[in-house]
């Protein structure tokens, strides 16, 4: 009993006196040759005596990545090469896992474990009797189509086969295209032969502009529109303002007016004579222009509707000169006969537009080139937006004026005006691009 005892004591101390020994080498970094380097073969494996080199690729100067990124491992039997799939072994090492490598001694009963982690190098294969023979050449496109087409006629839904048959009726036919190209092309020169230049194009749009005659080289912001552009010169001279003049108070002055009811018309007409340094040529100007403003506002009015026989337009607007009239109704209207009728007089809306900016032209000179679009638009009963896209369509801007423009126009607020500039320029005209159905 008492022996077998002590002949276990003696195995517990023997296998205690050869415990393995277990020793962490130095770092790879430090050492002077490529370390162990753990391989992975996903196909095909060699045998035990394949050997195998590893090699450390030269990195870029800016490169920063670890010694194992730099690594290519390869090896060769009689018959099959092996070397370092470069992008599969990029992503395993990307994949998170890392591994230690220790080599066990039997002989010494050591462990030696080596301290950097390892990443997994990824070795394909290539057979060496097959190096000589090219590769296949990669299907062409038209190829591929053709292939797809194939499956899915045989294995595709009736929808797939019905987009199948669709798309090969939509093909065009590039060889019976040949012959006909050339005169599809002498087609296209011969209409383009008619085409506007750029150039020429801009001085058509210029030249239907819904705005009177302008003068688009001066610097100076009154001679944008002449004013004879506005109101032509034999009815300037038909205007009479003399009555202006001999009335004795301002509703008198105002009963004068062919529209009165114009916050916009009251106030220049008041301000004509409360400033006492005007002179008498600088008020029978202006006053002339609020007239005829005054006059333009009241044929709007009253070709709102239906339209009018020229002869009540004439009843209608009795205190305005039948010159004045005439020439309304020239530039502004478009006769309309109707059945066992005598012609009448209508506004179309873009007689109405010529009308508003001739309109909102004469405003601009009354105020030097700075005008109240707001009140403008309450007094036509029209949107604020519609009449200010209106003045810019004149090539004018809506913003506040400068301490300088106020001081010099003598305008205390800093509501925002319709200004006009020079030299004048105009918004490009937008082109509409076709909708995609």
């Amino acid at each position: 009993m008492s022996s077998a005892m002590h002949t276990k004591k003696r195995k517990r101390a023997d296998s205690a006196t050869n415990a393995m020994k277990i020793t962490l080498a130095r770092d790879v970094a430090e050492a002077p040759e490529v370390g162990p380097t753990l391989a992975c073969f996903p196909s095909l494996i060699p045998n035990g005596t394949t050997s195998f080199k590893s090699y450390k690729l030269k990195k870029p100067k800016t490169g920063k990545g670890a010694a194992e990124d730099g690594l290519f491992v390869a090896g060769e039997t009689d018959k099959v090469e092996f070397t370092t799939n470069m992008e599969e072994t990029q992503q395993a090492s990307e994949a998170g896992c890392k591994y230690l490598v220790a080599i066990h001694n039997p002989r010494t009963s050591s462990l030696t474990v080596y301290p950097a982690t390892l990443d997994p190098q990824v070795l394909s294969h290539t057979v060496k009797a097959l190096k000589s023979i090219p590769p296949a050449p990669a299907p062409t496109a038209r190829a591929w189509r053709e292939a797809r087409n194939n499956l899915g006629e045989t294995f595709g839904t009736k929808k797939a086969k019905a987009a199948i048959r669709a798309q090969e009726r939509n093909k065009v036919d590039v060889g019976a295209m040949e012959g006909v190209m050339d005169h599809v092309m002498q087609g296209i020169d011969k209409g383009a032969e008619n085409l506007l230049t750029k150039e020429e194009a801009k001085e058509a749009a210029d030249a239907n502009r819904l705005v009177p005659a302008y003068n688009d080289t001066t610097d100076d912001p009154m001679d944008v529109y002449p004013l004879h552009s506005m109101i032509p010169e034999s009815e300037w001279k038909a205007l009479s303002v003399s009555a202006f003049e001999q009335a004795s108070s301002f509703e008198e002055r105002r009963a004068l007016l062919p529209s009165w009811r114009s916050e916009w018309i009251r106030g220049h007409l008041r301000r004509v004579f409360d400033d006492k340094d005007v002179s008498s040529k600088t008020r029978k100007r202006a006053l002339k222009m609020i007239f005829y403003i005054s006059a333009m506002m009241a044929f709007r009015r009253l070709l709102s509707g239906r339209g009018l026989e020229k002869k009540d337009l004439h009843e209608k607007m009795p205190g305005v000169p039948s010159a004045v009239v005439d020439g309304l109704a020239a530039r502004f209207t478009e006769s309309s006969r109707e059945q066992a009728q005598a012609p009448r007089l209508q506004a179309t809306s873009t007689m109405q537009t010529k009308l508003l900016t001739y309109m909102f032209a004469l405003c601009l000179r009354v105020d030097n080139c700075a005008t109240d679009s707001a009140l403008l638009a309450a007094d036509l009963q029209m949107g604020q937006a519609q009449v200010n896209a209106l003045f810019k369509t004149m090539g004018c801007k809506i913003g506040k004026m400068t301490e300088r423009d106020r001081a010099r126009l003598g305008v205390a607020d800093d509501t925002k005006r319709a200004m006009l500039t020079a030299p004048v320029v105009f918004p490009k005209l937008k082109t509409r691009v076709a909708g995609r159905g």
